[in-house]
């Protein structure tokens, strides 16, 4: 940690933005040494108007679930609203920790909304949505239509939205339907078996393969160039070897 530069960060950004700030920060950098209770005091200090803790540190990434009592520690030395963030994955999750969690003001998805999107209305309704392969196909179209606006339809647009579009499947295919789950809610930790679903498009899109991936974006944008290449940049426990490239052939 270096807390000359840290300090500088905050204190600069608090000056020159028009909105508060938010600090979002880990518990530490190793497993057994948490600093954020250290360093959250601090930060409100030199600025911040909000903190998130994710309750994990840099050296355990996702490897054990996250640390909530911790959590609760630093919300309860912060004198601003304190975020928390790790394994939130349903409503259920959420009414848990903010229940046993003291003095959390909120609680944070993160890979939870990337894996479904549409859990922040599962939040709202306090339900379990048994959305189908073709609800979730119309949110892909969505993102498809957002990135051609965004980058353009030029080879140079369809590539980019191609490759954000497969990052994002690489969380999606994570997804395990409502309906196929033998009881809930699902935990974010969990590795199912491989599965067949209760349609052609639902078994593509639960599929770990890379190569399944792309012939998703294939259905939105069309072929891919003969040199296409694809590596995922997030190098988290739920990538099997298969996942690690994929080349058109």
């Amino acid at each position: 940690l270096k807390p000359t530069r840290v300090q500088g960060i905050v204190r600069t950004m608090s000056e020159v933005l028009s909105c508060p700030l938010t600090v979002k920060m880990r518990m530490g950098y190793e497993m057994d040494k948490p600093t954020a209770h250290k360093l959250i005091p601090k930060v409100i200090g030199w600025g911040a108007a909000t903190v998130t803790v994710h309750g994990r540190s840099r050296q355990q990434r996702y490897s054990k679930l996250a640390n909530w009592d911790y959590i609760s520690e630093c919300a309860s030395l912060s004198t601003v609203p304190l975020i928390g963030n790790g394994d939130a994955f349903s409503y259920e999750d959420v009414e848990e920790k903010m229940a046993l969690t003291g003095g959390v003001s909120a609680v944070m998805f993160a890979r939870g909304a990337l894996v479904k999107p549409w859990i922040f209305t599962e939040v709202k309704e306090r339900r379990h949505w048994d959305i189908s392969s073709s609800e979730r196909l119309e949110m892909l179209k969505t993102f498809t239509k957002y990135g051609l606006e965004h980058w353009g339809t030029d080879e140079l647009g369809i590539s980019r939205t191609r490759n954000f579009m497969l990052e994002w499947l690489s969380f999606l295919y994570r997804y395990v339907p409502v309906g196929l789950l033998e009881r809930l809610p699902a935990r974010i930790q969990e590795r199912p078996p491989a599965f067949c679903g209760r349609d052609e498009l639902e078994t593509l899109m639960a599929s770990s393969n890379a190569a399944d991936w792309v012939k998703i974006t294939e259905m939105l944008l069309g072929p891919c160039p003969t040199d296409f290449n694809f590596v995922p940049k997030h190098k988290a426990n739920a990538y099997a070897a298969s996942t690690d490239s994929i080349t058109a052939e």
